[in-house]
Protein backbone atom coordinates (compact mmCIF):
# COMPACT_ATOMS: atom_id res chain seq x y z
CA UNK A 1 0.00 0.00 0.00
CA UNK A 2 1.14 3.47 -0.62
CA UNK A 3 0.32 7.12 0.49
CA UNK A 4 -2.14 7.81 -1.93
CA UNK A 5 -3.85 4.22 -1.28
CA UNK A 6 -3.84 4.73 2.77
CA UNK A 7 -5.56 7.96 2.18
CA UNK A 8 -8.38 6.87 -0.32
CA UNK A 9 -8.88 3.87 2.30
CA UNK A 10 -9.08 6.74 5.60
CA UNK A 11 -6.08 5.10 7.00
CA UNK A 12 -4.16 8.49 6.37
CA UNK A 13 -5.55 12.00 5.96
CA UNK A 14 -3.90 15.01 4.68
CA UNK A 15 -3.57 17.79 7.32
CA UNK A 16 -1.90 21.03 7.99
CA UNK A 17 1.24 20.82 9.27
CA UNK A 18 1.54 22.30 13.08
CA UNK A 19 4.81 22.75 15.06
CA UNK A 20 2.99 22.27 18.64
CA UNK A 21 1.56 19.02 17.18
CA UNK A 22 5.39 18.22 15.82
CA UNK A 23 6.38 19.10 19.52
CA UNK A 24 4.00 17.39 21.59
CA UNK A 25 4.93 14.22 19.73
CA UNK A 26 8.43 14.43 20.51
CA UNK A 27 7.82 15.28 23.93
CA UNK A 28 5.86 11.93 24.25
CA UNK A 29 8.59 10.27 22.39
CA UNK A 30 11.01 11.40 25.20
CA UNK A 31 8.68 10.68 27.95
CA UNK A 32 8.14 7.33 26.51
CA UNK A 33 11.95 6.19 25.81
CA UNK A 34 12.19 7.65 29.24
CA UNK A 35 9.72 5.23 30.81
CA UNK A 36 10.80 2.46 28.91
CA UNK A 37 14.64 3.15 30.29
CA UNK A 38 13.13 3.07 33.86
CA UNK A 39 11.31 -0.17 33.08
CA UNK A 40 14.55 -2.02 31.70
CA UNK A 41 16.01 -0.96 35.13
CA UNK A 42 13.08 -2.24 36.83
CA UNK A 43 13.18 -5.77 35.13
CA UNK A 44 9.65 -4.98 33.80
CA UNK A 45 10.64 -6.37 30.12
CA UNK A 46 7.42 -6.51 28.73
CA UNK A 47 6.46 -2.70 29.63
CA UNK A 48 10.33 -1.59 28.63
CA UNK A 49 9.14 -2.80 24.57
CA UNK A 50 6.00 -1.83 25.10
CA UNK A 51 7.32 1.77 25.77
CA UNK A 52 9.84 1.95 23.34
CA UNK A 53 7.43 1.00 20.85
CA UNK A 54 5.56 4.24 21.45
CA UNK A 55 8.50 6.49 21.26
CA UNK A 56 9.18 5.40 17.68
CA UNK A 57 5.58 5.69 17.03
CA UNK A 58 5.28 9.30 18.76
CA UNK A 59 8.55 10.16 16.88
CA UNK A 60 7.55 8.81 13.53
CA UNK A 61 3.87 10.83 14.00
CA UNK A 62 6.05 13.93 14.67
CA UNK A 63 7.29 13.35 11.28
CA UNK A 64 4.11 12.51 9.82
CA UNK A 65 2.89 15.71 10.90
CA UNK A 66 5.57 17.79 9.86
CA UNK A 67 4.75 16.23 5.93
CA UNK A 68 0.98 17.18 6.43
CA UNK A 69 -0.62 13.39 7.63
CA UNK A 70 -2.19 11.93 10.05
CA UNK A 71 -2.70 8.40 10.48
CA UNK A 72 -5.80 6.31 11.48
CA UNK A 73 -3.49 3.17 11.77
CA UNK A 74 -0.49 2.53 13.32
CA UNK A 75 0.51 0.54 9.94
CA UNK A 76 0.25 4.00 8.34
CA UNK A 77 3.18 5.33 10.14
CA UNK A 78 4.86 2.48 8.49
CA UNK A 79 3.61 3.65 4.73
CA UNK A 80 4.99 6.89 4.75
CA UNK A 81 8.54 5.92 6.49
CA UNK A 82 8.77 3.54 3.54
CA UNK A 83 8.04 6.12 1.61
CA UNK A 84 10.78 8.35 2.79
CA UNK A 85 13.32 5.82 2.01
CA UNK A 86 11.94 5.12 -1.22
CA UNK A 87 12.56 8.89 -1.63
CA UNK A 88 15.97 8.61 -0.60
CA UNK A 89 15.25 10.70 2.91
CA UNK A 90 15.66 7.77 5.49
CA UNK A 91 17.53 5.21 5.67
CA UNK A 92 16.29 1.90 5.26
CA UNK A 93 18.05 0.24 9.00
CA UNK A 94 14.62 2.42 10.79
CA UNK A 95 11.57 0.98 8.63
CA UNK A 96 13.68 -2.50 9.98
CA UNK A 97 13.88 -0.55 13.81
CA UNK A 98 10.59 -0.18 13.48
CA UNK A 99 9.00 -3.42 12.10
CA UNK A 100 11.06 -5.13 14.79
CA UNK A 101 10.02 -2.66 17.56
CA UNK A 102 6.05 -3.13 16.35
CA UNK A 103 6.70 -7.07 16.24
CA UNK A 104 7.90 -7.15 19.75
CA UNK A 105 5.23 -4.74 21.06
CA UNK A 106 2.90 -7.14 19.77
CA UNK A 107 4.43 -10.21 20.89
CA UNK A 108 4.89 -8.61 24.41
CA UNK A 109 0.76 -7.34 24.64
CA UNK A 110 -0.69 -9.95 22.91
CA UNK A 111 1.56 -13.56 22.88
CA UNK A 112 3.13 -12.56 26.23
CA UNK A 113 6.71 -13.31 24.97
CA UNK A 114 9.25 -10.96 25.92
CA UNK A 115 12.77 -10.88 27.59
CA UNK A 116 15.71 -8.86 28.27
CA UNK A 117 17.56 -9.42 25.66
CA UNK A 118 14.76 -8.14 23.52
CA UNK A 119 13.58 -5.42 25.49
CA UNK A 120 17.23 -4.00 25.81
CA UNK A 121 17.59 -4.47 21.65
CA UNK A 122 14.31 -2.73 21.36
CA UNK A 123 15.34 0.36 23.49
CA UNK A 124 18.69 0.64 21.24
CA UNK A 125 16.51 0.85 18.27
CA UNK A 126 14.53 3.35 19.47
CA UNK A 127 17.25 5.49 20.99
CA UNK A 128 18.73 5.25 17.56
CA UNK A 129 15.33 6.09 15.66
CA UNK A 130 14.41 8.76 17.62
CA UNK A 131 17.69 10.55 16.86
CA UNK A 132 16.81 10.07 13.05
CA UNK A 133 13.56 11.24 13.34
CA UNK A 134 14.25 14.50 15.00
CA UNK A 135 16.90 15.23 12.10
CA UNK A 136 14.18 14.56 9.72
Amino acid sequence: MNIEECIEQGYLRRIKSDDKLIEKEFREADYDLSRARDAIGNKDFKWAIIKSYYSMFHAARAVLFSLGYREKKHFAVQVVLEDLHKRGKLERIYLDYFSAALDAREGADYRYTYSKETAEEILKYTESLLQRMKKL
